[in-house]
């Protein structure tokens, strides 16, 4: 009973290999040619449970999603005369993947030939405009054109070309530091006459106000000689008319101020005759003459 099992068991097992070798599942994001012998013999594009003979028959999956192909950047030279690496982006579906399997067979294959024919009509678009196209308005118009170039061979391959982008345009290395040195000399150009304007107007400053302040300077010097002059001028009116009043006591209050101005440390020597008139106070309060 036991052996019989076993049997069995065995049987249902190699039944169920052998009958899994007729089917296959295509997955929804999935599309199938079915191959014998290397000859493509049907294709499957919707999902579901399909049948195929074993052994003789297999099946090549491709994926009908939408794919990205990114091609190596190109360099091109502009219509002005201007180098420029162009890097693109293309989205891709392949829809006929019997035409597909027939031309390049796999993804690999067709990211060589096609990122070829994307390069080439980037070039023969791109080398009719100027840089300042490609930074205007005008870019989508580049691009458009060029994706309608691209899309002249889709066929040929079995795919639908969805969309074409430019994800980068940018100047050569080389070109890049000419730029680079052209706007560094027009800065410095710039700085050196904005310097220079600010050195002028700051020497036109400084000049403006030394010659106010020299003027100012004078005009308070001439005042203040003026006024000194006025004071002056009081100065002697009021002392001539107090020694016209009383010449006697005006001359005896100077040789007073004269003999404090002499003796005042106290230890002033004079060699001078007792008869000189310094002294003649000094003997009679009303002087020498009296």
């Amino acid at each position: 009973m036991k052996s019989r099992n076993l049997i069995i068991l065995g049987i249902s097992f190699f039944f169920i290999l052998f009958a899994s070798g007729f089917f296959f599942v295509v997955d929804q994001t999935k599309q199938v040619i079915v191959l014998q012998f290397g000859e493509p013999r049907a294709v499957h594009q919707t999902p579901g449970l399909k049948f195929k003979l074993p052994f003789i028959q297999n099946v090549v999956y491709y994926d009908s999603r939408v794919l990205n192909l990114d091609p190596a950047q190109e360099e091109v030279i502009l219509r002005d005369q201007k180098r420029i690496v162009v890097d693109a982006i293309v989205r891709y579906m392949i829809n006929d993947p019997l035409k597909f399997f027939q031309t390049t067979r796999t993804e690999l294959a067709l990211n060589d030939r096609l990122g070829r024919i994307i390069n080439s009509s980037v070039r023969g678009v791109i080398a009719q405009y100027e840089l300042n196209d490609l930074l205007s308005d005008k870019r989508n118009d580049i691009m458009a054109e060029i994706f309608e170039n691209v899309r002249e061979d889709q066929d040929n391959f079995g795919i639908e070309i969805v969309d074409l982008r430019l994800k980068r345009t940018d100047l050569t290395a080389e070109v890049q530091s000419n730029v680079f040195d052209r706007m560094r000399t027009e800065r410095e150009r710039e700085a050196n006459l904005l310097r220079a304007e600010g050195q002028e107007l700051s020497q036109k400053i400084k000049a403006t106000a030394d010659r106010e302040k020299i003027e100012i300077i004078a005009e308070a010097e001439k005042q203040s000689n003026i006024l000194k002059g006025e004071g002056e001028a009081a100065r002697n009116m009021i002392l001539n008319d107090a020694f016209a009043k009383d010449p006697e006591f005006f001359e005896f209050i100077r040789s007073m101020e004269a003999y404090a101005d002499t003796f005042k440390d106290g230890s002033t020597t004079m060699v001078i005759s007792p008869d000189s008139d310094f002294f003649e106070y000094f003997e009679n309060a009303e002087g020498n003459n009296q």
